[in-house]
């Protein structure tokens, strides 16, 4: 027998430690297996043993103030094919293509894919997919699947935006609070073998958690009447486009903003131009998306302009402020005034205004009077009042892709620069930067946060989460805000604003004509600028048309706009008429018992309107009136419009 040598107790030795070493490796590695990785692993096995197909979450709705639908889902079915288990692939096609009207050839390819699930068409309505189910075709399966849904077509469309094929947001307030709407998508699995077939009919269906409901300020009537007063407004003028904001000046709160064209939400990848389509086919892809994308922007935050003499409510309210001008200040209209080097004309030039107040200059829209206050101010100060009226930052409105004014550095603000500036030239805002700022001259003083969004409730209504929006630093006094506000209601009593006086309403505003540049070319912006009742302001709204044929003037323009608006709007607000003697003589005052449409054809809804010269919108293509606003009973001033749908 060999002797064991030392040599071989020492490898013996080592071979034991390293076998020991290595069974304590895969022990460790079992363990690891088991415990770190046994419940990943055990997700993916059973991944590999099942087939997912996901259910769609129902999206939450958007609602106006009084939870009025903007935004709906309704249940509709996807139709799928396992193409592993289907028998007769070309009989299966044929079928498919001729129930979904879809072309034959597409339907084959996708039915002859080498994969585990094909999608052949989303949102198929509830008889169709049943008729299919009925049918129980091998490899054929018929899921839930969820179609947005917007009930007034094209209202508020820059607004609420629109959802993709993926159900996800892609602008306005379906892009924003996509988080709270989208809800969560459920699974229904079914046990599979290894080449894909079904081993047990049993299924597990793991149910959605749908989305929330979304609850907004904006008010559908006072909508409807923004958007028709627009659309008829920029037709008859043949402008380019225009946009009516409506908002709470207290707090911020949006009840309507109007674009003008809008586009069908349910239909939101057909662009709006006959133009345009009419050449569609020979367009590129990139020309396409920029018209879309065009037709989509809310020119209302999205666009900056020179909103002319609107601004000038914002010099008047800081020259009040800083003390270089009283509302019985004196100043004369030569027609023009010197700044700097260069003569700056008023817009009445050749003619002048004279000797007049500072109010009255107010009410004239006289330019030099606000390039004197500009001048006594300086640049530095009025650049200061520029930031502390929010020009220089967004207004925070809970809408995506906000612009942010085009502001002179302070260094770079020259006297000339100063004296355009003062009235409304040679910088650019937003429309809705320009109400945020007249809000607070006219709230006492404070900035608010321009807003839509109020709420969010769960399935059962009940308020999950309530948006609070702050409100900013006073930046003028209240003592101000009261000048203000009687200065610029004279301006619609007495000046430039007359065409938006409304007997029994105390209504101030402010006109503009802005040309735009480049100068000279013969294109101009026309707006009006109004809040109401004067003394206690709840409603501020702006009326701008882009680029008006003929006539350009704002007052003239946009004046006959804003009045049509207010008549409608100030009503339906409950905002009351307190009449002078003066005004409860003249006609346009007299009142009216509403006579009660509902249940008459449209013919004789017509007549009988005709007969009493009662102003009436008509929606809807039916034959018998089915809604009216106002309603029977009512008393209305004789002019008010009576909203009519037809079904």
């Amino acid at each position: 027998m060999e002797k064991i040598t030392i040599l071989m107790k020492k490898r013996l030795l080592i071979f034991l430690f390293l076998a020991s070493i290595g069974w304590l490796i895969l022990f460790a590695r079992v363990v690891y297996i088991q415990v770190v990785l046994g419940e990943d692993l055990q997700s993916k096995a059973y991944e590999q043993q099942t087939r997912d197909r996901l259910i769609a979450p129902k999206r939450g709705s958007i609602l106006d103030r009084n939870g009025v639908g903007l935004a709906l889902t309704e249940t509709v079915n996807t139709i799928s094919v396992i193409p592993i288990q289907v028998k007769q692939k070309e009989q299966t096609a044929k079928y498919l293509s001729e129930m979904l009207e879809l072309d034959y050839n597409t339907v084959l390819e996708k039915v002859k894919q080498n994969v585990a699930l094909v999608r052949i068409k989303n949102k198929v309505d509830k008889q169709t997919a049943l008729e299919i189910r009925k049918k129980a075709m091998p490899g054929i399966v018929v899921d839930e699947d969820i179609k947005r849904v917007y009930p007034y077509s094209c209202l508020a469309s820059q607004v609420l935006g629109f959802v993709g094929k993926d159900n996800q947001g892609i602008i306005g307030l379906e892009s924003k609070y996509n988080e709270y709407l989208q809800g969560k998508s459920g699974k229904i699995l079914t046990l599979t073998d290894s080449r894909g077939l079904t081993v047990d009919n049993a299924q597990e269906r793991i149910p959605p958690e749908d989305g929330k409901t979304l609850v907004t300020s904006i008010d559908v009537v006072v909508q409807q009447y923004a958007e028709q007063t627009l659309a008829k407004a920029v037709e008859a003028k043949g402008a380019k486009n225009g946009i009516i904001i409506v908002m709470n000046p207290q707090n911020g709160e949006i009840y309507a903003m109007a674009n003008y064209p809008s586009f069908d939400l349910n239909d939101p990848f057909t662009i709006n131009s006959e133009e345009l389509a009419s050449i569609w086919g020979n367009m590129s892809e990139q020309e396409k998306n920029d018209a879309l994308n065009q037709m989509w922007r809310n020119t209302a935050i999205n666009d900056t302009y020179e909103p002319g003499s609107t601004f000038k409510t914002i010099t008047s309210s800081a020259g009040l402020e800083e003390g270089v001008v009283t509302p019985e200040s004196s100043f004369v209209c030569n027609g023009y005034y010197v700044a700097g080097d260069r003569q700056i004309k008023c817009w009445r030039y050749p003619r002048t205004h004279g000797a007049e107040t500072f109010v009255q200059g107010v009410q004239n829209s006289c330019n030099p009077v606000f390039m004197i206050v500009a001048e006594r101010m300086g640049a530095e100060v009025f650049a200061d009042y520029m930031t502390k009226f929010g020009f220089r930052e967004k207004t925070g409105i809970d809408l995506p892709g906000e612009a942010v004014g085009i502001i002179h550095k302070t260094e770079n603000i020259g006297p000339v620069e100063l004296a355009t500036m003062s009235f409304g030239q040679s910088f650019q805002i937003t429309p809705l930067q320009l109400l945020r700022a007249v809000s607070a001259i006219i709230n006492g003083g404070n900035l608010v946060t321009p807003h839509i969004a109020t709420e969010v409730l769960d399935e059962n209504g009940n308020i999950v989460q309530t948006f609070e929006y702050e409100k900013g630093t006073q930046i003028i006094s209240q003592n101000t805000s009261e000048q203000m506000k009687k200065i610029l209601e004279s301006v619609v009593s007495e000046g430039t604003g007359n065409k938006a006086y409304i007997p029994g309403y105390r209504i101030g505003g402010k006109t503009a004509t802005s040309e735009k540049l480049p100068r000279r070319s013969g294109k101009y912006i026309a707006s009006f600028l109004t809040f109401a009742p004067a003394e206690n302001p709840q409603v501020l709204s702006l009326v701008l048309i882009n680029e008006p044929q003929g006539n350009y003037y704002g007052g003239s323009v946009a004046g006959p706009v804003m009045k049509e608006l207010l008549q409608n709007i100030l009503p339906y607000l409950g905002i009351e008429t307190i009449y002078s003697q003066k005004e409860l003589e003249m006609e346009e005052v007299q009142k009216i018992i509403v006579p009660d449409f509902v249940g008459m054809t449209v013919q004789e809804a017509k007549k009988a309107l005709y007969e009493q010269q009662i102003e009436y919108e008509i929606q809807g293509e039916g034959e018998t009136i089915t809604y009216q606003f106002p309603n029977s009973g009512e008393e209305v001033n004789k002019n008010t419009k009576i909203l009519l749908s037809a079904e």
